[in-house]
């Protein structure tokens, strides 16, 4: 087997990167090479196919299949739970996958356990006869994107020293694009045959994180080596003290921000497409497969050469608020265009500084851990900023549509996507006052 281009990264000058031996394990980071990258990719991406699929695109079939007249008020119950369940689950899984002792390692089981929680919610998407059982399945499948999300972004730290983490930043923070875009292809491919669209990209998640786990050099944990647990801990699952840890708290509100513009575009632009550049209905979905293919392939272009310069000359920082006012600027221009090839531009812009801010921001992140010995649960608490606002943007937004709205234009998208890029920009200025990282 090759050795793939990513994996060859020129060393920086070890005075450049901050805390370069922090968290490092005993005997020091593995840095393993052969085939690491590909199945890191294989799994997040699966992964991201597994868990984008259905909330795209299956669900929503689904829903129509059990109550046609109630469709969008059963799917709207059916997301609404799992998204709680998986606003728990990260944080949680992270700090149970930090304290496991057991023979396959710290990160092993769980990947082996969102396999499982995979197969298992793609079936109980099939059989569902209700809203509840439906609502079961999501919760199931929103369970297992979490187990196998925590395993693979925390084995990134655990293996690779931070002089090594840009190209496998890229590939995790590229695996749901990624993920969307094959999957729905895959999807496409074999409709309308309902099971076949929930099962195929279900069962590429179940092979790819139990071959990520048979791969992974997955270092037990001695039970003198697991951490305390008490009352504090618990406590702290789910929360880090920004004040005690500015770097990791000014890392978050970075990626909070970033994402409430993504989740903008991600939730509007259909509506945006159908109300102001008049697609029909039934034309709007091969339009959103267009524009996502658009934004995959420029951050695909992009990320994966800005991650190996971040590594060679040791500087996280200065792509990372590139990045974000890129991502602005795309929103910006988005918010303007009067035709879909101009959509296009905007959106192949917002994939290029989504893209970049993604690959590097992972790298980064794992350089201000507060715990870098036991990263999961901490990058568990990250992911949270990356879920928030698909909650958030859809509570504000109907005000923000308001905002100037006439008979001839009742929604104001251009608002939306500017308080997206307003966001995005400070979400930019927050990278600065990071100090552990250059």
């Amino acid at each position: 087997m090759t050795t793939s281009p990513l994996e060859s990264v020129s060393q920086p000058d070890p005075a450049v990167l901050a805390a370069d031996d922090v968290g490092a394990p005993p005997g020091g980071w593995p840095n393993p090479r052969r085939g690491f990258l590909f199945f890191l990719g294989l799994a997040s991406i699966g992964a991201g196919m597994a868990s984008l699929v259905p909330a795209v695109l299956t669900l929503s079939l689904k829903a129509q299949q059990i109550d046609a007249q109630n469709a969008t008020t059963v799917l709207s119950v059916v997301v609404g739970v799992g998204s709680v369940f998986s606003l728990v689950a990260f944080p949680a899984l992270g700090r149970l996958s930090d304290r496991t002792t057991g023979r396959l390692g710290r990160r092993r089981p769980y990947l082996l356990l969102g396999a499982l929680l995979f197969a298992l919610g793609a079936v109980g998407i099939i059989v569902a006869t209700n809203t509840v059982t439906l609502t079961v399945a999501n919760v199931v499948t929103a369970v297992g994107y979490s187990s196998t999300a925590v395993a693979f972004t925390a084995a990134i730290p655990d293996q690779l020293a931070p002089n090594r983490r840009g190209p496998a930043s890229a590939l995790a923070g590229l695996s749901l694009p990624v993920g969307a875009v094959t999957g729905l292809f895959i999807a496409q491919l074999v409709a309308p045959n309902l099971a076949a669209m929930v099962l195929l990209p279900a069962g590429v998640a179940v092979v790819g994180a139990v071959l990520f786990a048979l791969r992974l050099s997955d270092r037990k944990l001695s039970a003198a080596e697991r951490p305390h647990f008490g009352w504090a801990q618990f406590l702290g699952t789910f929360w880090v003290n920004p004040l005690r840890h500015p770097s990791y708290g000014w890392a978050w509100c970075s990626r909070l921000l970033l994402f409430l513009g993504v989740a903008a575009i991600q939730a509007y632009q259909a509506f945006y497409l159908i109300m102001v550049l008049h697609f029909a209905p039934e034309e709007v979905a091969g339009a959103v497969f267009l524009s996502t293919l658009v934004l995959t392939a420029a951050a695909l272009v992009f990320a994966p050469i800005a991650a190996k310069a971040s590594d060679r000359i040791g500087r996280r920082k200065p792509f990372v608020v590139a990045a974000a006012v890129v991502f602005a600027v795309g929103l910006a221009l988005a918010s303007f265009a009067q035709s879909f090839p101009a959509f296009l531009v905007a959106i192949g812009v917002v994939g290029l500084g989504q893209g970049v801010y993604m690959a590097v921001d992972i790298a980064l992140v794992t350089q201000v851990l507060p715990d870098p010995g036991n990263p999961a649960k901490d990058l568990g608490i990250m992911n949270l900023a990356s879920t928030l606002p698909g909650t958030i943007v859809p509570t504000v937004a109907p005000f923000v549509l308001a905002i100037g709205a006439t008979a001839a234009s009742p929604q104001n998208f251009s608002a939306l996507f500017v308080l997206g890029a307003v966001a995005a920009l400070v979400g930019a200025a927050c990278i600065l006052p990071i100090r552990r990282v250059r």
